[in-house]
């Protein structure tokens, strides 16, 4: 039987050095953009970058970054949502519960620093945005929920496709001139940094109920082997 979970057990320094290391690699520049009044030192970069992604549009590639704009906020709660509510449905509550805690306090976290940063969205946006450009929301949400399944399966596939969606959303928020290149820099530091911060604490006893899930699980389809090579009822 394929267990599609196997979050791995890793020493608390391997988790929390690079989680706050992530966390001051996004607050550093938004301390910068509001020291700076909106033109922090690093804007010639973000104005560069800015500059090159119009080289890049074309019809095709504005209605794909079109499907990424609406899956990647609403869409990312969403699949939140239902990653919980599966997990529940698997028996592992508490792994429910990460699942649904590192979502909702990714977005709490994004949209208190949006206010507070305050920055202005580049101009000429080709969607609909609101207030605030710092961090990307949109990168954040997906951030937050490719880490949490990267982690909940643990193997090297997983955190390979995290990284391929991260920066697939990254490079379309700016493709669609909604955000700064360092507004979705700062969103995937912010959303990484929340998840490994709470999976630090509460990865023991969600890597002990997978085992005793998938234990019960394997008990459960052997049995019914067993029963049916024996012709009794199920």
């Amino acid at each position: 039987m394929i267990r599609v979970l196997r979050p791995r057990q890793r020493p608390s320094w391997q988790i929390v050095t690079p989680a706050l290391l992530l966390l001051c690699a996004f607050a550093v520049p938004g301390v910068l953009i509001v020291a700076g009044h909106g033109e922090p030192a690093f804007d010639t970069i973000d104005t560069t970058w800015q500059a090159y992604s119009f080289t890049l549009h074309t019809p095709f590639w504005d209605a794909v970054n079109v499907v990424f704009n609406g899956a990647g906020y609403v869409g990312m709660l969403v699949l939140h949502g239902v990653l919980a509510a599966t997990l529940l449905i698997w028996r592992r509550p508490r792994a429910a519960a990460f699942a649904a805690l590192a979502g909702l306090a990714a977005l709490a976290l994004t949209q208190l620093a949006k206010a507070v940063v305050g920055r202005h969205r580049p101009p000429d946006a080709r969607v609909l945005t609101d207030t605030g450009s710092y961090p990307s929301g949109h990168v954040s949400a997906t951030t937050a929920f490719l880490v949490v399944m990267a982690v909940l399966i643990g193997r090297q596939w997983a955190k390979v496709l995290a990284v391929l969606g991260i920066l697939a959303m990254m490079v379309s928020r700016t493709y669609l001139s909604a955000h700064w290149l360092s507004d979705v820099l700062g969103g995937a530091c912010l959303a990484t940094g929340v998840v490994l911060l709470l999976w630090w604490p509460m990865r023991n006893i969600c890597i002990q109920e997978n085992e005793t899930a998938g234990r019960g699980t394997i008990w459960r389809a052997k049995a019914l082997r067993r029963r049916q090579g024996a012709g009794q009822p199920k």
